[in-house]
């Protein structure tokens, strides 16, 4: 009895000591990057990067602590529209030989509601790093029936400045919004 005793004294104080990291990572199938501008003044036009990656990081069942850090591809760029997808690849604004990926990592995350949060991180663009803060809704965890993995979605929107990466400063804001409004959403399996 004694002998059991010390085991499970070693056992609980170790455990007392060792945090739990789950690790989260997208499903590219069920996860997008969208963003969208208002040309003219008149007219919104959408697009989407299709290569990118998201790690959550996270210790708490509600992602209370989640780090979330997320790289795309800038080539990866998609409008619907190819003169201008490559317009958007080129020195005018992301300048994608240069600066292949876009980088986010969070450095907070506060807790505003039910399931709702606010995240801010440093977003790099262009070679330029600002801090950016997001709102991040989360959807709750699910079993997925097809691989049997737990499953959360998440939803993150905000709004960016491009004048402040250097995006496009060829292209005064009656042309080209100055705001970014970014729209991701994603399923992320553990």
């Amino acid at each position: 009895m004694k002998r059991f005793s010390l085991i499970l004294f070693a056992f609980l104080s170790l455990t007392a000591f060792t945090t739990l990291n789950s690790v989260w990572t997208n499903d590219d199938a069920h996860s997008q990057l969208g963003f969208t501008v208002t040309h003219l003044g008149i007219a919104d036009v959408s697009g989407h990067f299709g290569d990118f990656d998201v790690k959550i990081t996270s210790t708490k069942p509600d992602f209370s602590d989640a780090v979330v850090e997320l790289t795309a591809k800038t080539a990866s760029i998609n409008t619907r529209v190819p003169d201008r997808d490559n317009h958007l690849k080129s020195e005018d604004f992301f300048h994608v030989e240069k600066y292949p990926t876009m980088d986010f990592k969070s450095t907070s995350i506060k807790k505003t509601g039910k399931d709702s949060y606010k995240l801010t991180g440093n977003l790099t663009l262009a070679g330029v790093t600002k801090p950016v803060t997001m709102d991040m809704k989360y959807n709750g965890t699910v079993e997925n029936a097809m691989n049997k993995k737990q499953t959360a979605g998440f939803q993150v929107t905000g709004t960016i400045k491009r004048s402040d990466f250097n995006l496009g400063s060829g292209f005064p804001a009656p042309m080209i919004s100055d705001e970014v409004r970014i729209k991701a959403d994603g399923e992320f399996i553990q």
